[in-house]
């Protein structure tokens, strides 16, 4: 308490003419900013080439499980693995199945390649996102955070004015750290996304044929039906005309 009171005697104004000049340095000037990161904003070839890939296929197969097993087995092979997996089977539904694939982006196209011996490759749709200039903006900007925190540091350290004062500068040091741990999980999310890419693969048998045996389509049964009662009625009507 004698320490905080001890300014007064000094002069009213010293207290706040200090606080003021310490926030100034405290704060990054905007002409620094630029000097520090000169290649990230002026040199284009400075940025790291970060591109995020995400594909999606679809398989015609003779055997349902089979192509499951055989993709299982390929995205093994690229040395990924199956993210995510659905099946539909149901009785008047055609059986397919869908599965996310994850792999290493450096074998994202060997996975592509390995599609053709599972079974008809009707479209493949790959795109391509390019974080690069993003990845280069977030990282400058949580190298000026992290000074800005080491500066708002120091000024806790010797801070010898006022109570609000002090809580002023806990405050924005708090404001600081969340925003440095926010932009820090953007650059992991990024990083985890072009060190990884997804493709969705989604196989299916051929569709029934209307009618054909075993089909359980109900207008196949009303065509079936339909046919035998036809004939059922011809047979009685040559029956009726012998007699």
């Amino acid at each position: 308490e004698a320490r905080m009171d001890a300014p007064a005697s000094v002069g009213a104004g010293q207290p706040m003419e200090q606080s003021s000049a310490d926030f100034a340095n405290a704060a990054p000037a905007p002409a620094r900013v630029g000097s520090e990161v000169p290649n990230a904003a002026a040199d284009p070839t400075a940025m790291p080439s970060m591109i995020i890939r995400t594909g999606q296929a679809s398989l015609e197969v003779d055997s349902l499980e089979l192509a499951m097993g055989r993709v299982q087995t390929l995205a093994r092979s690229a040395g990924g693995f199956i993210a995510n997996s659905q099946m539909q089977a149901g009785a008047a539904q055609q059986r397919a199945a869908t599965l996310e694939i994850r792999v290493p982006s450096a074998r994202f196209d060997d996975l592509l390649n390995g599609l053709a011996p599972i079974g008809k490759v009707e479209y493949v749709n790959v795109s391509a996102q390019d974080v690069g200039e993003e990845f280069t903006d977030i990282t400058a900007r949580v190298a000026n955070a992290r000074r800005l925190e080491q500066r708002l540091i120091e000024l806790l350290a010797t801070r010898t004015g006022k109570l609000s004062d002090v809580l002023d500068i806990e405050r924005e040091l708090a404001r600081v750290r969340e925003e440095i741990e926010r932009m820090e999980g953007r650059l992991r999310y990024l990083k985890a996304h072009v060190a990884t890419s997804s493709l969705t693969v989604t196989v299916h048998e051929p569709a029934p044929v209307v009618g054909e045996t075993g089909s359980g389509g109900v207008i196949g049964e009303a065509f079936r039906d339909a046919w035998r009662n036809f004939v059922n009625f011809m047979a009685g009507l040559i029956a009726s005309l012998g007699v």
